[in-house]
């Protein structure tokens, strides 16, 4: 296919103001295998199985600087540039001698593993081939080839391939492997470096272990593209033209397009309209490939471009696109998944080593991306591209985007009531992990982003960017809703601009952002800079409600623009600086403060004119945790670090004094604000105990009621107790008066000291709205 009508770019065209330079790695000898160690990494929250929260992926994710290693800590670092600050929580271990390791034990059953890792580049800037043994409980299972073909870009925006050049980035990659069969919990699972002379140093970063099971079978019906089309299944021949073939027949049949087990040579776009394309799993059915000699035609699904008309009625579904992009080219169109597509689905596609992995040219509606996979992009992980509506990103996991990971940009033509909910958003190198550039009655809900690399914040909503106006209705409009996000170590250095850039930030380049956009019910955690940050012209209608910032490199707010904004119940602790404002602008940004906030507002605020170096932190710590030891123990960690997003009382085993109606304890634990539990009337004293399963250091509990206003705010006598054996109970929260306030939130947090409790127990006294104890949610945190 030619390339997209539009003919548009990619953005960003600033070349780096900055030179970074990142040591090259030598020759390392071989060295006797060293006993038996852990990483001793700092313990830092993952951004992988929050509860409620981001994807619900399918793998168990263990990361090596808490793994058995004998190799060498690298991090925590978030300096651009440097090989830590590009890894998972800013650590990994590097292995630079033959005998050298990092082993896992598994947690749950495993059939598989994918794991990220970086090898240098070669001099010529192609990048390397090498191998690492894997090694399932001490004997050898296989050689898995590694490479850093798909890493390593240089310079300015859009960036090439010359490692004579400035600004080394993008240095890590993801492989994957099947086991053959399926390892039980406690399996050891090794990575072993056997020899160097390929490679001087393998620096792995973390492992995913999942569960993959049989193929998918071919569905009643269905064409097949190896038995009726006769699609080469093992690579060697090119396979577009007969996968086509199938494609079209299946449109005119109104059959189902199976793709079965193998790997297929596609060198140009599969287009797709009115039919269904179908594989037997993402690790059995591969789509991959590229023209030897037109380097800008490469293996993609695309529906028709929307000036032929575009396709509609489009479901793609269990396979893999695994592409083999080395460069970023904007106008090349070697993305996995593109085009137009209305009333489509793509639902369960791993996309891999492409440019993006969809970027979508409207005008189009209703395009469902679900329970998917992208990772190593050279650009946006998914781009809804002018006059897309009533699309959604769901349940997908993103890692490893060369720009924005999900974003909008509605250029020209509007972006209307699009969401992005339920995605996991990981590690953009360039730019930010979730963004609206323009977009009418958006919504960014329930993520997690993570590990913000430079350019960019967690979470943007912007009027940035050519083509978003109001005169052409593009500009951000209506309400944007970004709720029940969970942000971690978001926001990072901007390196043309020289300063920090918040973990949620606002823009309004093109024109001032006049419209209603609601950050609710959302934690923005050990950001690198600012937690909040504006900048480049007015932004009017920020409403922060339920928001706890802990940890900021900086500030709480970073205000470098006109505009106005109210806050809630927001809470800060942990900042860099002791002033937590910075605003230069004075009275030109009106703060509006309702109730309980804490932590983030001084009069008057800083305004320094130079920007502080950032005090970082992990899990709220500062300084980012206590350092390794110089001797790292001999056993690795019991346990995991606990995670201070997570509910731990969250569908927790819970015991009643009593309950009314269909309303029991249950309700309290659900992670639905809006079902609860009521005790029975007139009957106090009435508890509520939560089983936590451990002794947890639970230092902050939130009671909730239902949000809706129905509820008149009322005023509950209750105290906090705890124990570790059911038996006896201490007192963690002595009995007050806690208001529920609808205008609020129906909110009340509670902080307490960390003592260890396994049961944790709300003893309500009274209550002024009704004569019952009542809680819709009981939720409990470590930090």
């Amino acid at each position: 296919m030619t390339s997209s009508p539009q003919g548009r770019p990619l953005r960003r065209g600033l070349a780096a103001s900055v030179s970074l330079a990142l040591a090259a790695a030598g020759t390392v000898a071989a060295v006797a295998l060293a006993p038996a160690a852990v990483a001793a990494g700092v313990p830092a929250p993952s951004p992988v199985g929050i509860s409620g929260r981001g994807a619900a992926v399918p793998f168990k994710e263990q990361e090596a600087e808490y793994a058995a290693t004998n190799g060498t800590l690298i991090g925590p670092d978030r300096l651009y540039g440097h090989l830590p600050s590009e890894a998972s929580g800013r650590q990994a271990v590097t292995l630079d001698a033959a005998g050298e390791y990092v082993e896992f034990t598994l947690t749950a059953p495993a059939d598989a593993m994918s794991f990220r890792y970086s090898l240098p580049d070669n001099a010529g800037g192609t990048g390397r081939d090498a191998s690492l043994d894997l090694k399932v409980d001490g004997s050898q299972l296989k050689t898995v080839p590694v490479t850093s073909k798909y890493g390593w870009y240089y310079g300015g925006y859009p960036f090439n391939n010359n490692p004579g050049d400035t600004n080394p980035h993008h240095f890590y990659d993801e492989t994957r492997t099947l086991f053959g069969s399926t390892l039980p919990a406690g399996t050891k699972v090794r990575l072993q470096v056997s020899s160097t002379s390929a490679s001087p140093t393998f620096t792995i970063d973390l492992a995913d272990f999942e569960r993959v099971g049989a193929p998918v079978g071919r569905p009643s019906g269905a064409l097949d593209v190896v038995a009726d089309f006769g699609a080469d299944p093992t690579g060697a021949a090119d396979s577009t033209a007969k996968i086509q073939a199938a494609v079209d027949a299946g449109r005119a049949q109104g059959r189902t397009v199976y793709i079965p087990q193998g790997t297929f040579q596609v060198r140009d776009h599969i287009v797709v309209d009115q039919v269904t394309l179908a594989g037997a799993g993402p690790w059995y059915s591969v789509l991959t490939g590229r023209d030897p000699v037109n380097r800008s035609k490469a293996v993609g699904v695309y529906g028709k471009y929307a000036n032929q008309g575009g396709s509609r009625n489009v479901t793609l579904k269990d396979f893999a696109i695994l592409g083999d992009i080395r460069e970023r080219v904007d106008d090349d169109q070697v993305n996995a998944i593109g085009g137009a597509m209305s009333d489509s689905t793509v639902d369960n596609v791993w996309m891999q080593h492409t440019k993006c992995g969809a970027w979508m040219d409207g005008p189009m509606d209703n395009f469902t991306i679900k329970n998917s996979r992208i990772l190593d992009q050279t650009a946006d992980g998914v781009n809804f591209h002018m006059g897309v509506t009533d699309s959604t990103v769901t349940n997908t996991f993103v890692r490893n985007t060369g720009d924005d990971g999900l974003a909008m940009w509605a250029e020209s033509v509007p972006n209307v009531r699009n969401k992005f909910t339920f995605n996991t958003v990981i590690l953009p190198i360039l730019a930010n992990n979730v963004v609206t550039y323009g977009g009418k009655d958006i919504t960014l809900s329930d993520n997690v982003m993570a590990d913000t690399v430079t350019n960019g914040g967690g979470l943007h909503v912007a009027n940035r960017y050519p083509g978003v106006n109001s005169g052409q209705g593009t500009a951000v409009s209506g309400t944007t809703t970004a709720a029940r996000n969970t942000l971690i170590r978001t926001g990072n250095s901007d390196y043309n601009w020289q300063f920090g850039v918040g973990a949620v930030w606002f823009s309004g380049l093109n024109e001032p952002l006049n419209a209603t956009v609601d950050i609710t019910d959302s934690e923005i955690l050990d950001s690198s800079y600012s937690a909040i940050m504006n900048i480049e012209g007015a932004t009017r209608g920020l409403r922060f409600s339920n928001v706890r910032i802990d940890g900021a490199g900086t500030y709480a707010l970073q205000i470098q623009a006109p505009g106005s904004a109210s806050f809630t119940n927001v809470t800060a602790t942990h900042l860099g600086q002791s002033n937590p404002i910075h605003n230069c602008v004075g009275s030109g940004f009106e703060i509006t403060r309702v109730a309980g906030n804490s932590g983030w507002y001084a009069d008057p605020p800083a305004c320094t004119g130079t920007w502080p170096d950032p005090k970082w932190t992990n899990g709220g710590v500062p300084g980012g945790g206590t350092p390794p030891p110089t001797d790292p123990p001999t056993d690795p960690p019991t346990d995991p670090p606990t995670d201070p997003t997570v509910n731990l009382a969250r569908n927790r085993p819970v015991a009643e004094t009593s309950h009314t109606d269909v309303y029991p304890g249950a309700n309290a634990v659900d992670g639905n604000a809006n079902s609860y539990w009521e005790s029975a009337n007139n009957a106090f004293p009435q508890s509520l105990t939560v089983d936590l399963g451990a002794a947890k250091a639970v230092k902050r509990v939130v009671l909730k009621l239902p949000p809706a206003t129905a509820w008149a705010a009322r005023t509950q006598t209750l105290s906090v107790q705890g124990s570790t054996d059911n038996g006896t109970f201490t007192t963690l929260k002595s009995s007050a008066g806690y208001r529920f306030d609808p205008s609020s939130g129906n909110t009340v947090t509670l902080t307490l000291s960390g003592t260890p409790t396994r049961y944790l127990r709300v003893l309500v006294t009274g209550n002024t709205g009704w004569p019952a104890g009542q809680l819709s949610e009981l939720e409990a945190y470590s930090g």
